[in-house]
């Protein structure tokens, strides 16, 4: 599937807009993401590995702890503001 597609697709949800303009913050935990979005924790990691086989959000182990951030800011910022606006 192509690259502008994937991205479209993994936009194309609700939950997955709010993580990533919280991760747009910050780097993130999976428990920071779950008390951020106020979601199940089996449901925002479904919307993790969406976002991070879209390729926007990558994931950093540190021990037990899984981080997540965003990969090109400015790119997946003004890609959030399209779909904000649009």
């Amino acid at each position: 599937m192509p690259y502008n597609l994937r991205v479209l697709k993994a936009l194309a949800d609700e939950t997955r807009v709010q993580i990533l303009l919280f991760l747009l913050k910050k780097e993130n935990s999976v428990l920071e993401i779950v008390g951020a979005v106020k979601m199940s924790q089996p449901t925002i990691s479904i919307a993790l590995q969406k976002l991070e086989d879209a390729g926007l959000i990558v994931a950093r182990k540190e021990g037990k702890k899984v981080f997540y951030s965003v990969i090109e800011r400015e790119t997946v910022q003004k890609i959030l503001e399209l779909v904000k606006h649009g």
